[in-house]
């Protein structure tokens, strides 16, 4: 795949189906990280909510899901399946957001990433600096805790 074959499009409570499958391959259930369904139609329902979809031809590659309230915003959710890592997805979809964000009047962007987790290297990559951690806030599934480290950035 090239970035040249990769589609972003805006999504919504339709693609519901699309998410949880991309959460279910991107996300390893020992860390806790992926959402549930109903959680994703909650908080798909709330204003300010934007999903994006990224798409090689038609294969769902991964997607992006930022809440915006006045002038902050927070990446709540970013994946990319495995097989299309390493191959420029997350950072489109990370360019992409930071846009959007910027475009509708947001000066920050917020994200929280579990402690070890790679993608800390393509926040830090973006200009994300860490600015907290929460202690054993992931419950894996064999109950094992997680630390989640929070970024943030300037728009």
């Amino acid at each position: 795949m090239s970035t040249r074959s990769l589609m972003l499009r805006p999504g919504d409570a339709r693609n519901v189906a699309v998410v949880d499958a991309l959460m279910a391959a991107a996300f390893d259930a020992r860390y806790g990280e992926a959402w549930t369904r109903s959680q994703c139609l909650g908080v798909l329902a709330m204003p300010g909510v934007q999903l994006l979809l990224a798409y090689d031809a038609d294969d769902p590659a991964g997607f992006a899901l930022t809440r915006t309230i006045m002038d902050e915003a927070e990446l709540l959710l970013l994946a990319v399946a495995p097989e299309h890592r390493r191959r420029g997805v997350g950072g489109a979809l990370l360019r992409s957001v930071i846009a959007d964000c910027r475009d509708v009047g947001a000066a920050k962007l917020h994200l929280e990433v579990r402690g070890g987790n790679p993608a800390a290297q393509l926040y830090e990559g973006a200009g994300f600096e860490k600015v907290g951690e929460r202690r054993g806030y992931y419950r894996g599934r064999d109950g094992k805790q997680y630390d989640a480290h929070t970024y943030s950035r300037a728009l």
